[in-house]
């Protein structure tokens, strides 16, 4: 669904069917120690972003809103984790190193990648 944001996200909900006025983060409700969800959450949100650059099926993702200096800020974070392998992820737009190595191929092609980055840096 298209955040307020104008991302699309598949864990935003909305409502605006007869009368209803319902917006939420579907992240969040499980997540008892957060600061409730607003809709301008959305723009700083890096989850959509994140599902985009990686759509692995086993990816889980946990948002959190905490505030920052005496609350007159938020901030959002994210927490990835592989359910294949059980394990937290360092960086949640590359992915689970171990289902990398699963696939072939994968490694030429991230090579390759570094290879035309490098040619493109000027010296």
């Amino acid at each position: 669904m298209r955040t307020p944001a104008g991302k699309d996200c598949p864990h935003y909900y909305a409502d605006f069917h007869r009368g209803h006025s319902r917006q939420e983060c579907r992240l969040l409700l499980y997540d008892r120690v957060s600061l409730p969800w607003r809709p301008s959450d959305c723009e700083r949100c890096p989850v959509p972003d994140i599902l985009h650059a990686n759509a692995s099926r086993d990816l889980r993702l946990e948002l959190s809103i905490r505030p920052v200096f005496i609350g007159l800020g938020r901030r959002l974070e994210v927490k990835a984790f592989c359910d294949r392998h059980a394990i937290p992820l360092e960086d949640p737009y590359v992915g689970c190193p171990r289902c990398n190595a699963e696939r072939p191929g994968l490694e030429a092609f991230l090579n390759a990648l570094e290879d035309s980055d490098d040619q493109d840096r000027p010296a």
